[in-house]
């Protein structure tokens, strides 16, 4: 098992399986080591985890537990697209959109959620990326959260 997937499973999550897309795309593109996915928001089981917008439907805390659900879709997508390469990945790049009222200034904190996981799986060296946190009127599915990804395979 990989050291990614242990430290996974020691904090008491597992790699979800892929939920049903929303449009016409593909959960990913690889261009040689590269791997960009597509974005990913709360699902688990095709169920939307989390829904609203966040300052007002959710507090921080609870958004950034949106997020790291986003981060765990994201995972398991970057896992099938380096054939279970895990312990090879590093995190590129990070952009996220948080569905939010004008006034709302937390949309770096609420990508926290998933940032924070990558790097704690990951470690600093290769968990740690460039990053856009933006504020947006609507998400698919009415979710809080979308994020998405750039992977490496080292």
């Amino acid at each position: 098992m990989s050291k990614v997937l242990e430290k996974l499973t020691a904090m008491g999550l597992e790699l979800p399986a892929f939920n049903t897309r929303g449009g016409n795309y593909v959960l990913y593109t690889r261009f040689g080591n590269l791997i960009y996915t597509a974005g990913q928001v709360s699902l688990k089981d095709d169920v939307l985890q989390y829904k609203g917008t966040v300052g007002v439907d959710l507090d921080l805390e609870t958004a950034q537990a949106a997020s790291r659900v986003c981060a765990l879709n994201l995972l398991s997508i970057a896992n099938h697209a380096s054939e279970g390469q895990l312990d090879r990945l590093r995190v590129l790049k990070v952009n996220g959109f948080v569905k939010c009222l004008p006034s709302f200034e937390q949309q770096a904190k609420v990508v926290d959620g998933a940032s924070d996981l990558f790097v704690e799986l990951f470690g600093a060296e290769r968990g740690a990326h460039a990053r856009a946190a933006v504020g947006v009127a609507a998400l698919p599915r009415g979710a809080p959260v979308e994020i998405e990804a750039v992977f490496a395979i080292e």
